[in-house]
C-alpha cells in the first residue's frame, strides 16, 4: 500500500539519541507549552504527553491490528508540517514513529485528541524536510478505525458481494470450480496460475500461464488453500497476514497485508 506522506514514513526507524544538545527542544518545552495554553494532559514514563478530547466507542488497538487515522502535525511555534486527507492513513501501529506507536494505544476507535512528543520519540536529532533537528512534535489525531485482518477480509467480501468458506486457521476461500482431477497434498508439486492483489485491488503479482512449485515451500495460506481444490479447480484465497507474509515488509508487500489470490490448479505434477 503506498501512502502520499513520504516524510511521515521516511522516519519510522530513527534511533534515539540520549546525548541531547542543550539547544534542542525537550520535554520541558512541552510542559511550558501546555502551561502557556492552559492544557492539562496525561504524561507517560517516556515523557510523552497526550490529551483525549473526544472519547471513542471503547475499542482500543491490539497487537497486529491496523489503525486508520487522520492527523495534523505541527511544531511548538504553531507551524503546520503536514496534514492527512479526510480518509486518513492506515498502518500497523508497530510501523509508526515511537511517539505515535505509544500514544495511539491510549485512544479508542472514533476518539480524537493530541499527542505531544519529545524529539527522542519523534524525528530525532536530524533535520527532516520542514522539521528542524530536535523538534517537539504535536499531532492532532482522530482514530477512524481499528481493524483485524478478519475485519478487512469480511469487509472485502461484503463490498464485493462474495460468499466464502472459513477454515479453522482463519483462511477464507471460494471455490468457483471444484475440478475433476486428483486432490493435492501438503507436499505435492503443483502448477498454479494466479493473480495476487490487496483488498484495495492493487495487483502485486501474476502468472497467467502458471508456475510450478512444491506446496511445502510456499506461504501457509497456499499450503492449505490449494488442497481444497481438485486438479483443474479454480477459486479465490483470502489470506490473513499470519498465513501470508506476516508483519514485516517483504518484496513490495507491506507488513500486515491481507492477500487475495485468484487461482487455478492447472496440474498436480507428483
Amino acid at each position: 500500500m503506498k501512502y502520499y506522506l513520504l516524510l511521515f514514513f521516511s522516519v519510522l526507524f530513527i534511533s534515539c539519541n540520549d546525548d541531547t544538545p542543550p539547544s534542542y527542544e525537550t520535554e520541558d518545552d512541552i510542559i511550558a507549552y501546555l502551561d502557556e495554553n492552559n492544557i492539562t494532559a496525561n504524561r507517560t514514563e517516556t515523557g510523552l504527553h497526550y490529551l483525549i478530547k473526544t472519547e471513542g466507542n471503547g475499542r482500543k488497538h491490539a497487537e497486529n491490528e491496523k489503525v486508520t487515522f487522520t492527523y495534523k502535525l505541527y511544531l511548538l511555534d504553531g507551524s503546520v508540517v503536514e496534514e492527512t486527507k479526510t480518509e486518513g492513513i492506515t498502518s500497523l501501529i508497530e510501523n509508526l514513529i515511537p511517539g505515535l506507536a505509544e500514544g495511539i494505544k491510549f485512544f479508542e476507535e472514533e476518539s480524537e485528541g493530541t499527542i505531544y512528543m519529545p524529539p527522542s520519540l519523534g524525528f530525532g536529532f536530524y533535520d527532516r524536510n520542514n522539521v528542524p533537528a530536535g523538534s517537539v512534535l504535536i499531532f492532532d489525531i482522530k482514530i477512524l478505525k481499528i481493524s483485524t485482518p478478519e475485519d478487512e477480509i469480511l469487509a472485502y467480501l461484503a463490498e464485493n458481494e462474495l460468499e466464502a468458506q472459513k477454515s479453522e486457521t482463519g483462511l477464507y476461500y471460494i471455490i468457483n470450480k471444484q475440478g475433476e482431477g486428483a486432490v493435492p497434498t501438503a507436499n505435492s508439486n503443483v502448477t498454479v496460475a494466479y493473480k495476487g492483489y490487496f483488498t484495495n485491488g492493487t495487483v502485486f503479482d501474476q502468472s497467467d500461464n502458471g508456475i510450478s512449485f512444491n506446496l511445502s515451500q510456499v506461504i501457509k495460506g497456499w499450503q492449505e488453500g490449494i488442497t481444497y481444490f481438485n486438479e483443474g479447480g479454480e477459486g479465490i484465497l483470502l489470506i490473513p497476514p499470519y498465513l501470508g507474509y506476516g508483519y514485516t515488509d517483504r518484496l513490495g508487500i507491506p507488513a500486515g497485508s491481507v492477500l487475495i489470490f485468484e487461482i487455478k490448479l492447472v496440474k498436480i505434477n507428483n
